[in-house]
């Protein structure tokens, strides 16, 4: 194998140091194929290049590699740290990647006298209290309407709780004790806020004793009504314990991941269990499969191939743990390898252990768990199945000269505007058989006449493709591939007929851009849906598809796309111009008084911006002169 590398390249490789560290394989476009770690980084990155991998994909990656970067660090977890921050942040195509979902919601507990019980997501404040996390936002909103249930804690604003003359519905139905207007005490909250901790932190039967204890208090003191009270309480407790039944209390923290590999896509489930109760399951899909499973060795051993799950499996846990708070027992489907438990574990500061083939509690657990991730990828692989067939349909009707169905990429354009003001156009994108909502993109119109479509299309496209035009005929002229990721499209669709598309048409011959690259999706009689014809740029005749056409139903879905990406755009730029260009700040004779009493009078800029002259002059210490100039600034 090492015939294939540069003599650079193998003195590199040669002159290792036997230390930590992580390595980083490019290709010769300069992109990143692999990054791992290694305990000694001569005997690991030596052993790509010293021995024979024939036909397999770690051949092939090998065979690719024209330069490498390393990095020594002290430990073994220092390495697993900046190797999997690497592989979030750069993608590289060997390795398997779990895409960053948004962060995980808490439930929330405010400091402070009253505490309020919340949803909460983002960064924590040590003033406050989070419990948590959930694996939905589903699973917290029912935590906190058990905490309404049973200890009765405020829900609402602090805005909303300072400014009540009266309890509100959820007192009413027994969901809060409306500590805002004295029906509690400040101590007797402040009980039922620690209460409620300790039943979060898993201490049910220990806040059950408690409330019975107090309840029995109040019956030997006479006092019926306090003790009428703690019993419902602890009836709310007790039915609360009953639902849980299936909880273990030994078990007051533990994550629980399952693992299904099929057809070349895997799902990771991951089950939670906070405070002793289970709380639910989110499923994880990563990308690159296929090209990291491939790779025989163990990243620390000479040891033959790993099952593909056991692979899958610790590259979540290498990833997924870098920014979520780790337990310290998970239970497993595979076997974890000890070397990466004990980085993970250095990582976090305490033992971190995996039960792998567990039993009871945790068994059932675990089989819930591999239930779940077997019906998440059947439901993945079966949606995946039917937006490759429209990709193939759209492929094979419009005769695209495209060997891989994964590449095909159409960009879709659309104008939009009311009667020519606040005019948009969008660009939204279908890439790997499905829309690409990060890669869409909005263009402000100027310059034209409004209400001018065709000069807007012309705009943008030119905008769109001109600097891409360039650099095509850069490395058309050199003869060497053009740097960067950005690419023409397989497939411009215009949403229009052959006034769009003649339009297209003279921007790309303007650009020296293939003609037979546009289409226009032209609606058919009635304006009605599965009539639609295709019209084209480069003389073809128009083509109708049919009614029940994959094809035409996967261009109608990103045309429709496109559609509703412009109309938002443009509504939001429209109100920002009729409303936001004019604050009322801004106005003449408007200070904070008045500006006060517009806002409490109409409940809002927009409804000042929506009532008549004659209303807005109703509002005290406004004229009606005053009331006309307001008017002016914001219409």
């Amino acid at each position: 194998m090492s015939e294939n590398h540069s003599e650079a390249l193998l003195r590199e490789v040669a002159a290792l140091p036997a230390l930590p560290g992580v390595y980083r394989y490019f290709d010769a476009q300069n992109q990143l194929l692999y990054v791992g770690k290694a305990i000694n980084l001569k005997r690991r990155v030596s052993s790509y290049f010293q021995k024979n991998h024939g036909g397999t994909r770690t051949g092939h990656m090998v065979s690719k590699i024209v330069r490498m970067e390393t990095t020594v660090v002290r430990s073994e977890a220092e390495a697993l740290l900046l190797e999997n921050n690497l592989i979030k942040t750069l993608s590289p195509k060997y390795n398997i990647l779990f895409r960053d979902d948004k962060s995980y919601p808490y439930l929330k507990l405010t400091g402070g006298p009253f505490s309020r019980v919340s949803y909460y997501r983002g960064a924590v404040e040590k003033k406050h209290h989070y419990f948590g996390p959930y694996p939905s936002a589903w699973a917290v909103k029912e935590a906190i309407l058990l905490i309404q249930k049973v200890f009765r804690l405020r829900t609402c604003e602090d805005s909303f709780f300072s400014n009540r003359s009266r309890p509100c519905l959820l007192y009413q139905i027994k969901r809060c004790s409306a500590p805002c207007v004295g029906q509690i005490s400040e101590q007797d909250y402040a009980e039922d806020v620690a209460n409620a901790e300790k039943f979060l932190r898993g201490d049910a039967q220990i806040v059950m004793r408690q409330l019975e204890a107090r309840m029995m208090q109040h019956a030997e003191k006479l006092e019926f009504e306090q003790a009428a009270e703690l019993r419902n309480q602890v009836a709310a407790l007790s039915n609360v314990l009953h639902q849980q039944s299936m909880d273990n209390v030994e078990d007051r923290d533990v994550d629980i991941l399952a693992v299904k590999v099929q057809g070349g896509r895997a799902c990771v489930n991951l089950a939670m269990v906070r405070g002793g109760r289970h709380l639910g399951d989110r499923p994880y899909f990563p990308v690159h499969v296929e090209e990291a499973v491939g790779l025989e060795h163990d990243e620390e051993s000479e040891a033959p191939a790993r099952p593909v799950e056991a692979k899958v499996l610790e590259a979540f846990l290498s990833q997924h743990y870098i920014d979520v708070a780790m337990p310290p027992t998970l239970i497993v489907s595979e076997p974890i390898h000890k070397g990466l438990l004990k980085a993970l574990s250095e990582q976090v500061g305490f033992k971190v252990t995996a039960v792998h083939q567990p039993r009871e509690q945790r068994r059932t657990w675990l089989e819930m768990a591999q239930t779940n991730a077997a019906l998440q990828l059947a439901r993945l692989l079966a949606e995946e199945g039917s937006q490759q067939a429209r990709t193939r349909a759209l492929v094979e009707a419009l005769d695209l000269a495209l060997e891989n169905l994964e590449t095909l990429r159409v960009e879709c354009f659309d104008i939009s505007h009311t009667a020519g003001e606040a005019t948009q156009a969008s660009c939204v994108v279908f890439h790997y058989h499905k829309m690409q909502n990060s890669e869409y993109r909005r263009f402000n119109i100027d310059g034209i006449t409004p209400g001018d479509d065709y000069a807007a299309m012309r705009q943008v496209l030119t905008r769109r493709y001109s600097k891409l035009a360039d650099v095509a005929q850069e490395s058309k002229h050199t003869g060497q591939p053009s740097g960067g990721t950005a690419r023409m499209p397989d497939l411009v669709l215009i949403d229009g007929g052959r006034g769009q598309v003649s339009m297209a048409r003279e921007v790309f011959e303007q650009l020296g851009l293939d003609l037979s690259l546009i289409v226009g999706v032209e609606k058919g009689e009635g304006r009605k849906v599965g009539l639609e014809e295709l019209v084209f740029a480069d003389g073809r005749e128009k083509v109708y598809l049919g009614s029940d056409s994959a094809a035409l139903m996967l261009i109608a879905q990103i045309r429709d796309e496109a559609h509703r990406f412009a109309i938002t755009g443009m509504r939001a730029k429209r109100a920002k111009v009729r409303v936001g260009g004019g604050k009322l700040e801004e106005i003449p004779g408007v200070g904070p008084k008045r500006r006060a009493r517009l806002l409490q009078r109409f409940g809002g800029v927009r409804g000042v911006a929506l009532a008549s002259v004659d209303d807005i002059a109703t509002v005290e210490g406004i004229s009606h002169q005053l009331a006309e100039e307001i008017y002016r600034a914001l219409h």
